[in-house]
């Protein structure tokens, strides 16, 4: 089950730079029951993602400590998907976004660790 959902609420930067920018978590972050004082979720820090259209590839960029990222892209459909990723334990994309000219798409991606 890939756990992924896109938050459209794309903002005006004030350059009018186009691109996505967001944050990307994985869950659950420990085996078994979360406990009520532990989180369920983690930012994905310090990850490598490709982001591709209809052609292949056009674009990379790497989570920040915070899972932060940001990277510019021309307006169009794209997805994006872990890079190199060779284990099929867990779900890390692709998640599909839309960007639009003018504005930086704002996006929060969960990926699925597959602990359980």
């Amino acid at each position: 089950m890939i756990v992924g959902f896109v938050v459209m609420a794309a903002c005006v930067s004030a350059g009018g730079e186009t691109g996505i920018e967001g944050v990307i978590t994985i869950s659950p972050t420990q085996p078994g029951p979360i406990r009520a004082d532990a989180p369920g979720s983690k930012p994905l820090a310090n990850t490598a993602f490709v982001v591709e259209n209809e052609n292949g590839p056009v674009a990379s960029f790497t989570t920040d400590e915070q899972g932060h990222f940001r990277t510019p892209l021309a307006p169009g459909h794209y997805k994006v998907s872990i890079k190199g990723r060779k284990s099929t334990i867990g779900h890390f994309g692709p998640f599909e976004v839309d960007v639009v000219a003018g504005k930086m798409t704002q996006v929060q991606w969960e990926c699925d660790s597959g602990i359980r």
